[in-house]
């Protein structure tokens, strides 16, 4: 019996590509948690686009509410920071946080994200966040660097074939300007 994991997801092209790899050893399901995103048509956009690669795929697609007071709240004084800068460490711990939580209280046996895809994300900061709330919630973090192996490159390619929206900014306000 495959073990269950719980994907946090945020975004259709990286999800397509990371539950792919994934489903063949697992039992995945993703988790579509990301109040990091704005303005809020970008953030239906993605949601939208990320349930296509859930029916496309066959996978349970959970997701959370569009709660971005407390993102606000959490980054506001990091706001000037440049990419990969410690307003996206804070963001990154929020959304594991919660998917680890998640993932606990739901029975998964691991979680993951699929952040890790992006050359912009920091995986050895990701997986050593998921490791930490993982310990935290009792639950296993799988740590990946999904952009190796041409992972970045066959998402890319991915997202063509399947004629997905593909962003150009990671999603928060400051990363946009």
């Amino acid at each position: 019996m495959k073990q269950k994991i719980l994907v946090h997801i945020c975004c259709a092209p990286d999800a397509l590509y990371v539950m792919d790899l994934l489903r063949g050893e697992y039992d995945a399901s993703g988790y579509f948690y990301n109040p990091n995103i704005h303005p809020q048509e970008e953030y239906e956009l993605r949601l939208e686009e990320t349930r296509k690669v859930a029916q496309t795929l066959n996978f349970r697609l959970i997701e959370d509410a569009y709660d971005n007071e407390e993102w606000f709240k959490m980054t506001k004084k990091f706001k000037d920071e440049p990419e990969k800068g410690k307003r996206c460490d804070v963001c990154y711990a929020i959304r594991l946080k919660k998917t680890a939580q998640k993932a606990s209280k739901l029975g998964f046996d691991v979680f993951t994200t699929v952040m890790s895809l992006s050359p912009w994300k920091k995986a050895d900061v990701l997986n050593q966040m998921g490791k930490m709330f993982g310990h935290k919630y009792k639950i296993n973090f799988l740590e990946a660097d999904f952009k190796k192996k041409d992972g970045f490159r066959k998402s890319v390619e991915l997202s063509k074939h399947h004629d997905l929206y593909r962003q150009d900014y990671c999603g928060c306000i400051y990363s946009k300007k």
